[in-house]
């Protein structure tokens, strides 16, 4: 018998702030991955500005920065 894991991503905002400066990050919520390869997004925040990259990343160990 087989053990499925699901897998699991962060979702993070990425908002340029202009010149000279970092862009803002802002986790924004969680990805979930289906049997099917497709995926659930659960949004806790959702960007309005335009110009926000949202990236999906695996998630960091607790305490890592």
């Amino acid at each position: 018998m087989s053990v499925e894991t699901t897998k699991m991503m962060e979702l993070w905002g990425a908002v340029p702030r202009g010149e000279g400066k970092a862009d803002l990050w802002t986790r924004i919520g969680t990805a979930f991955q289906n049997r099917d390869g497709s995926w659930n997004l659960r949004l806790n925040f959702f960007p309005l500005d335009p110009r926000t990259t949202v990236q999906m990343r695996e998630p960091r160990a607790a305490g890592a920065e």
